[in-house]
């Protein structure tokens, strides 16, 4: 399933890899997209979309409703 959530508090290529490693720690076949300038991560996994942002949450950055 594709999910899209805005994630605020990227500022560089060590948060995107943080965001990404966080969602691949709840589904490692996750595929990830992060366009950092517009706060955007596209995520398709079978996981529920809260287990997502929690992992997103856990590392420390805001993710929108």
């Amino acid at each position: 399933m594709q999910q899209t959530f805005t994630v605020t508090g990227m500022t560089c290529g060590h948060c995107e890899a943080a965001v990404k490693c966080a969602v691949e720690s709840v589904d490692a076949s996750a595929q990830v997209s992060i366009d950092r300038n517009a706060n955007r991560v596209d995520v398709t996994s079978s996981q529920p979309r809260e287990v997502l942002a929690e992992a997103i949450r856990a590392e420390g950055y805001e993710v929108a409703a």
